[in-house]
């Protein structure tokens, strides 16, 4: 969804833990045929992923926690609202300056230009 969505430049970095799906031949593939640099974390090191890791429990904690969704289709809608509206276009993030991810992003591009 993020290819097809934001359509990132080739070089940019996508880090992620050492999962299966993320080490899997096809999923590396799709990463180098994007242009993209795949980052893993180093085996044991629970600093290097403490970023995503701070996300899943912000995820779990204001969405999903007692949440019961009728379908997977209605869990795949109320996550992607999660992510796409709520936190990275209106929840104030403390390590932004308490703006946005989208905020934050925008005057980064507006300094760089």
């Amino acid at each position: 969804m993020a290819l097809a969505h934001r359509r990132p430049a080739r070089g940019v970095l996508h880090h992620s833990d050492r999962g299966s799906q993320y080490a899997a031949g096809a999923y590396r593939a799709q990463l180098a045929a994007s242009g993209m640099e795949c980052s893993m974390s180093r085996a044991g090191d629970c600093y290097d992923n403490a970023v995503a890791e701070s996300f899943f429990a912000t995820l779990k904690t204001e969405l999903v926690a007692g949440a019961q969704w009728p379908t997977r289709e209605a869990a795949r809608a109320a996550v992607f609202e999660y992510i796409e509206v709520w936190y990275n276009r209106q929840r104030r993030h403390s390590s932004l300056g308490y703006v946005a991810p989208a905020v934050y992003e925008a005057m980064q591009e507006q300094q760089a230009a």
